[in-house]
Protein backbone atom coordinates (compact mmCIF):
# COMPACT_ATOMS: atom_id res chain seq x y z
CA UNK A 1 0.00 0.00 0.00
CA UNK A 2 1.43 3.46 -0.48
CA UNK A 3 2.40 5.17 2.88
CA UNK A 4 0.05 8.29 2.14
CA UNK A 5 -2.60 5.69 1.61
CA UNK A 6 -2.31 4.03 4.30
CA UNK A 7 -1.28 7.30 6.76
CA UNK A 8 -4.82 8.71 5.58
CA UNK A 9 -6.58 5.64 6.46
CA UNK A 10 -4.59 5.81 10.14
CA UNK A 11 -5.62 9.13 10.86
CA UNK A 12 -9.48 8.35 10.25
CA UNK A 13 -9.72 4.89 11.43
CA UNK A 14 -8.18 5.67 14.58
CA UNK A 15 -8.97 9.53 14.94
CA UNK A 16 -5.33 10.05 15.54
CA UNK A 17 -2.97 12.70 14.59
CA UNK A 18 -0.22 11.19 17.35
CA UNK A 19 2.92 8.98 15.89
CA UNK A 20 4.80 7.35 18.79
CA UNK A 21 8.89 7.76 18.02
CA UNK A 22 11.13 4.47 19.40
CA UNK A 23 14.04 5.44 20.67
CA UNK A 24 15.24 2.92 22.84
CA UNK A 25 17.77 3.46 25.80
CA UNK A 26 18.34 0.52 27.36
CA UNK A 27 19.56 2.84 30.58
CA UNK A 28 16.00 3.67 31.23
CA UNK A 29 14.42 0.16 30.97
CA UNK A 30 12.65 -1.07 33.57
CA UNK A 31 14.73 -3.55 35.50
CA UNK A 32 13.94 -6.72 34.48
CA UNK A 33 14.93 -6.28 31.08
CA UNK A 34 18.49 -5.35 32.07
CA UNK A 35 20.95 -7.62 30.18
CA UNK A 36 18.84 -9.75 28.30
CA UNK A 37 19.95 -10.23 24.17
CA UNK A 38 16.39 -9.17 22.80
CA UNK A 39 15.63 -5.74 25.30
CA UNK A 40 15.35 -3.60 22.86
CA UNK A 41 13.16 -5.23 21.05
CA UNK A 42 10.84 -7.16 23.94
CA UNK A 43 11.14 -3.28 25.17
CA UNK A 44 9.54 -1.75 21.52
CA UNK A 45 7.48 -4.71 21.27
CA UNK A 46 5.80 -4.08 24.22
CA UNK A 47 5.16 -0.42 23.55
CA UNK A 48 4.16 -0.89 19.81
CA UNK A 49 1.47 -3.54 21.07
CA UNK A 50 -0.08 -1.49 23.39
CA UNK A 51 -0.05 1.78 21.76
CA UNK A 52 -0.96 0.80 18.01
CA UNK A 53 -4.38 1.51 18.56
CA UNK A 54 -3.96 4.93 19.38
CA UNK A 55 -1.44 5.98 16.85
CA UNK A 56 -1.05 6.71 13.08
CA UNK A 57 2.56 5.82 12.62
CA UNK A 58 5.40 4.64 14.80
CA UNK A 59 8.75 6.61 14.22
CA UNK A 60 12.05 4.06 15.11
CA UNK A 61 14.68 5.93 15.29
CA UNK A 62 18.17 3.79 13.80
CA UNK A 63 20.83 5.63 16.00
CA UNK A 64 18.87 3.69 18.87
CA UNK A 65 19.34 0.46 17.28
CA UNK A 66 22.50 0.55 15.72
CA UNK A 67 24.28 2.05 18.47
CA UNK A 68 23.57 -0.69 20.57
CA UNK A 69 24.06 -3.47 17.42
CA UNK A 70 20.50 -4.15 17.17
CA UNK A 71 19.65 -3.55 13.43
CA UNK A 72 18.31 -6.94 13.85
CA UNK A 73 16.11 -6.67 16.47
CA UNK A 74 14.95 -3.28 14.12
CA UNK A 75 13.89 -5.30 11.79
CA UNK A 76 12.44 -8.09 13.64
CA UNK A 77 10.25 -4.84 15.47
CA UNK A 78 9.28 -3.50 11.65
CA UNK A 79 8.32 -7.20 10.89
CA UNK A 80 6.27 -7.39 14.13
CA UNK A 81 4.46 -4.11 13.31
CA UNK A 82 3.75 -4.90 9.99
CA UNK A 83 2.66 -8.36 11.31
CA UNK A 84 0.50 -7.47 14.10
CA UNK A 85 -0.94 -3.74 13.18
CA UNK A 86 -0.11 -3.59 9.57
CA UNK A 87 -2.46 -0.80 9.59
CA UNK A 88 0.04 1.27 11.18
CA UNK A 89 2.99 2.95 8.54
CA UNK A 90 6.26 2.80 10.06
CA UNK A 91 8.47 5.74 9.84
CA UNK A 92 12.16 4.86 9.43
CA UNK A 93 14.07 8.30 11.17
CA UNK A 94 17.06 8.29 9.75
CA UNK A 95 17.50 11.47 8.31
CA UNK A 96 19.90 10.49 5.47
CA UNK A 97 21.91 12.51 3.45
CA UNK A 98 24.20 11.71 0.69
CA UNK A 99 25.34 11.68 -3.29
CA UNK A 100 23.41 10.10 -5.23
CA UNK A 101 24.62 6.49 -5.55
CA UNK A 102 25.37 6.26 -1.51
CA UNK A 103 21.43 7.33 -1.32
CA UNK A 104 20.73 4.74 -3.49
CA UNK A 105 22.45 1.75 -0.99
CA UNK A 106 20.59 4.06 2.26
CA UNK A 107 16.73 3.88 0.33
CA UNK A 108 18.07 -0.03 -0.37
CA UNK A 109 18.80 -0.28 3.27
CA UNK A 110 15.29 1.49 4.45
CA UNK A 111 13.05 -0.02 2.32
CA UNK A 112 14.40 -3.53 1.43
CA UNK A 113 16.40 -4.56 4.10
CA UNK A 114 13.81 -2.65 6.94
CA UNK A 115 11.15 -2.98 5.09
CA UNK A 116 9.90 0.96 6.47
CA UNK A 117 6.90 2.63 5.11
CA UNK A 118 8.77 6.19 4.95
CA UNK A 119 11.79 7.26 5.38
CA UNK A 120 13.36 10.80 7.07
CA UNK A 121 15.90 12.25 4.69
CA UNK A 122 18.05 15.09 4.75
CA UNK A 123 17.44 17.45 1.39
CA UNK A 124 20.25 19.74 1.99
CA UNK A 125 22.19 17.87 -0.68
CA UNK A 126 19.94 19.15 -3.43
CA UNK A 127 17.59 17.25 -5.72
CA UNK A 128 19.99 14.71 -7.08
CA UNK A 129 20.57 13.59 -3.41
CA UNK A 130 16.76 12.48 -2.94
CA UNK A 131 16.07 11.16 -6.20
CA UNK A 132 16.80 7.83 -5.13
CA UNK A 133 14.21 8.27 -2.07
CA UNK A 134 11.63 8.99 -4.73
CA UNK A 135 11.90 6.14 -7.15
CA UNK A 136 9.97 4.67 -4.47
CA UNK A 137 6.80 5.82 -5.79
CA UNK A 138 4.80 4.00 -2.69
CA UNK A 139 7.49 4.82 -0.12
CA UNK A 140 6.91 7.87 2.08
CA UNK A 141 10.27 10.27 1.78
CA UNK A 142 9.74 12.61 4.79
CA UNK A 143 11.90 16.05 4.48
CA UNK A 144 13.72 17.84 7.09
CA UNK A 145 12.75 21.74 6.24
CA UNK A 146 12.55 23.47 9.49
CA UNK A 147 13.61 21.08 12.89
CA UNK A 148 13.08 21.96 16.42
CA UNK A 149 16.78 22.06 17.72
CA UNK A 150 17.62 25.60 18.73
CA UNK A 151 20.55 25.48 16.05
CA UNK A 152 18.26 24.66 12.98
CA UNK A 153 18.32 28.46 12.65
CA UNK A 154 21.66 28.83 12.55
CA UNK A 155 21.11 27.68 8.43
CA UNK A 156 17.60 27.11 7.66
CA UNK A 157 16.39 30.45 8.21
CA UNK A 158 19.32 32.41 6.13
CA UNK A 159 18.10 34.43 3.56
CA UNK A 160 17.77 32.32 0.16
CA UNK A 161 17.15 35.13 -2.56
CA UNK A 162 14.37 36.91 -0.42
CA UNK A 163 12.94 34.07 1.32
CA UNK A 164 13.91 31.87 4.50
CA UNK A 165 16.13 28.45 3.06
CA UNK A 166 13.77 26.18 4.94
CA UNK A 167 10.69 28.11 2.61
CA UNK A 168 12.38 27.19 -0.37
CA UNK A 169 12.81 23.22 0.88
CA UNK A 170 9.01 23.99 1.07
CA UNK A 171 8.00 24.82 -1.86
CA UNK A 172 10.75 23.20 -3.97
CA UNK A 173 9.24 19.70 -2.61
CA UNK A 174 5.93 20.44 -2.74
CA UNK A 175 5.88 22.48 -6.25
CA UNK A 176 8.89 19.89 -8.08
CA UNK A 177 9.91 16.99 -5.92
CA UNK A 178 6.54 15.52 -5.08
CA UNK A 179 5.28 13.95 -8.72
CA UNK A 180 4.90 10.33 -6.50
CA UNK A 181 3.04 12.10 -3.86
CA UNK A 182 5.16 10.72 -1.69
CA UNK A 183 7.02 13.59 -0.08
CA UNK A 184 6.24 15.38 3.65
CA UNK A 185 8.10 17.83 5.61
CA UNK A 186 9.40 17.72 8.82
CA UNK A 187 8.60 21.25 11.05
CA UNK A 188 9.38 20.98 14.62
CA UNK A 189 6.12 21.98 16.84
CA UNK A 190 9.00 24.35 18.93
CA UNK A 191 8.17 27.25 16.01
CA UNK A 192 4.90 27.02 15.84
CA UNK A 193 4.51 30.38 13.35
CA UNK A 194 6.71 28.43 10.63
CA UNK A 195 4.57 25.44 11.05
CA UNK A 196 2.11 27.67 9.63
CA UNK A 197 4.16 29.28 7.35
CA UNK A 198 5.20 25.82 6.17
CA UNK A 199 1.44 25.14 5.61
CA UNK A 200 0.84 28.45 3.68
CA UNK A 201 3.32 27.08 1.56
CA UNK A 202 2.78 23.52 0.70
CA UNK A 203 -1.40 23.37 0.76
CA UNK A 204 -2.14 19.63 2.31
CA UNK A 205 1.15 18.36 2.48
CA UNK A 206 1.92 16.19 5.61
CA UNK A 207 3.47 17.51 8.27
CA UNK A 208 5.86 15.33 10.49
CA UNK A 209 6.18 17.40 13.86
CA UNK A 210 8.63 16.40 16.19
CA UNK A 211 8.70 18.32 19.46
CA UNK A 212 5.89 17.90 21.62
CA UNK A 213 6.56 16.36 25.35
CA UNK A 214 10.20 16.52 26.69
CA UNK A 215 10.94 18.91 23.77
CA UNK A 216 8.67 21.19 25.22
CA UNK A 217 6.28 22.19 21.96
CA UNK A 218 2.66 23.29 22.80
CA UNK A 219 0.28 20.51 21.38
CA UNK A 220 -2.44 23.49 20.50
CA UNK A 221 -0.17 26.20 18.84
CA UNK A 222 0.76 22.90 16.78
CA UNK A 223 -2.50 21.43 15.81
CA UNK A 224 -3.57 25.31 15.11
CA UNK A 225 -0.63 26.24 12.72
CA UNK A 226 -0.33 22.98 10.85
CA UNK A 227 -4.05 21.11 10.67
CA UNK A 228 -5.52 20.96 7.00
CA UNK A 229 -9.46 21.89 6.63
CA UNK A 230 -10.57 18.39 7.62
CA UNK A 231 -8.37 18.45 10.70
CA UNK A 232 -5.59 16.16 9.41
CA UNK A 233 -2.51 16.74 7.58
CA UNK A 234 0.03 16.21 10.91
CA UNK A 235 1.85 13.34 12.43
CA UNK A 236 2.87 14.69 16.07
CA UNK A 237 5.33 12.74 17.08
CA UNK A 238 6.11 12.22 21.23
CA UNK A 239 8.98 9.76 21.89
CA UNK A 240 10.31 9.76 25.49
CA UNK A 241 7.13 10.95 27.22
CA UNK A 242 5.00 7.89 26.38
CA UNK A 243 8.04 5.40 26.52
CA UNK A 244 9.51 6.39 29.64
CA UNK A 245 6.38 7.16 31.36
CA UNK A 246 6.80 4.35 33.82
CA UNK A 247 10.34 2.70 34.57
CA UNK A 248 8.84 -0.36 36.05
CA UNK A 249 7.16 -3.43 35.26
CA UNK A 250 4.61 -1.28 33.88
CA UNK A 251 5.99 0.40 31.65
CA UNK A 252 3.88 -0.94 28.38
CA UNK A 253 0.19 0.64 30.47
CA UNK A 254 2.02 3.53 31.26
CA UNK A 255 3.02 4.20 27.92
CA UNK A 256 -0.41 3.51 26.76
CA UNK A 257 -1.96 5.99 29.39
CA UNK A 258 0.71 8.55 28.16
CA UNK A 259 -0.26 7.83 24.61
CA UNK A 260 -4.26 7.96 25.35
CA UNK A 261 -3.88 11.64 26.97
CA UNK A 262 -2.03 12.77 24.20
CA UNK A 263 -3.89 11.78 21.38
CA UNK A 264 -6.82 13.25 23.26
CA UNK A 265 -5.09 16.28 23.74
CA UNK A 266 -4.62 16.50 20.12
CA UNK A 267 -8.04 15.73 19.35
CA UNK A 268 -9.67 18.60 21.45
CA UNK A 269 -7.45 20.93 19.37
CA UNK A 270 -8.82 19.86 15.85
Amino acid sequence: MHFMTALKAAWRQRNSLLCVGLDPDPGRFPPHLAGRPQAIFEFCREIVDATADLVCAFKPQIAYFAAHRAEDQLEALIEHIHTQHPAVPVILDAKRGDIGSTAAQYALEAFERFKADAITVNPYMGRDSVEPYLAYGDKGVILLCRTSNPGGADLQCLDAGGERLFERVARLVAEEWNANGNCALVVGATFPAEIARVRALTGELPLLVPGIGAQGGDIAATVAAGRTADGCGLIINSSRAILYASQGQDFAVAARRAAQETCNAINACR
